[in-house]
């Protein structure tokens, strides 16, 4: 007969390395199987928590034990952690998600448990998922796949800029993935959102504007206006006859000096006489509407031909 110690060891050290938890295919493997994890339930010392995962303990799950959970209750061979679950797990700060999302390539058996969205993929890509730890997506594809399940379009957004900001993947390796990954929602926005977290969509947010100011009944701006200062020769992005400019910001106006560029260029114009409105490429994408309410407002405070207060 098995020593009851040895077999509880045995249990406590395949649960250390995650949490405090482990499926019954593991503890199986160690040789502690059906009638152990009963007898300790019974005592009180254990919890269950679904069909395969067991607690050595009766506290609160931890995040990192909950998605050990997801991944063993939907399917230990096939599932793994994707969108904000899977950034969570590589290190994803400032983001609280109460679900789980796992996804299941179409063809393999899963099963639906209580807090876990499971993803249906017609396929992986290539190398997607990460073995050490909890299986899960690597972030740039994570991060991507997150935007198309995001519940609205500024989740989305901030997924994305999250992903990049705090270093998790690379502006390159998003833009890679954005080309792979092809979601069924929201498509246009995911990648022109990738395009302004990379920094590069500069001129695509000029061109926006004056779309978005046809969209409106604006008069469209002159754009790349050159202006002489004590400093040298300057380009304002948009500028209307009135003397208003507009400036849009792509990423690459928030990294090392170009803020402190940007400042000094736009206090020289405003020293100048002129009046400047500052958007940025994200915000044009996701509250046009409120940005074109307070150029309307602008362009009519300093008296732009045609153009009426905005309403209400």
């Amino acid at each position: 007969m098995v020593d009851e110690r040895v077999v509880l060891d045995k249990a406590q050290g395949v649960a250390a390395d995650r949490g405090g938890v482990a499926s019954r295919a593991l503890l199986a493997d160690v040789g502690v199987h059906r009638h152990h994890i009963r007898q300790e339930v019974l005592r009180g010392r254990w919890a269950l928590h679904g069909r395969h995962t067991v607690a050595v303990h009766t506290r609160v799950l931890t995040q990192e034990e909950l998605f050990w959970r997801a991944v063993w209750e939907v399917s230990a061979s096939a599932a793994v952690l994707d969108g904000v679950s899977a950034l969570i797990a590589a290190g994803l700060r400032g983001f609280d998600e109460e679900a789980v999302h796992v996804s299941v390539v179409h063809n393999r058996r899963s099963a639906k448990a209580p807090g876990v969205r499971v993803h249906h993929l017609p396929r992986r890509c290539s190398d997607e998922v990460i073995g050490a730890g909890v299986p899960r997506v690597r972030p740039a594809l994570a991060a991507v796949r997150a935007a198309h399940w995001a519940v609205s379009d500024r989740q989305a957004a901030l997924i994305l800029a999250m992903t990049v900001q705090q270093r998790l993947c690379s502006s390159a390796q998003l833009l890679a993935a954005v080309e792979v990954i092809r979601g069924r929602r929201r498509r246009a926005l995911v990648k022109g959102v990738v395009l302004d977290v990379a920094g590069g969509a500069q001129s695509l947010g000029e061109l926006d504007l004056a779309g978005m100011c046809r969209r409106h009944g604006l008069p469209e701006p002159d754009r790349q206006v050159i202006r002489e200062d004590p400093t040298g020769r300057r380009y304002l992005d948009c500028r209307w006859r009135c003397g208003l400019v507009a400036e849009i910001d792509g990423a690459g106006h928030r990294w090392g000096l170009a803020v402190t560029d940007d400042n000094l260029r736009l206090n020289e114009v405003v020293v100048g006489g002129e009046q400047v409105l500052r958007f940025d490429t994200l915000g044009l994408r996701l509250r046009e509407g409120q940005f074109m309410t307070q150029l309307r407002a602008g362009l009519h405070a300093l008296g732009e031909p045609g153009v009426e207060a905005p309403s209400g």
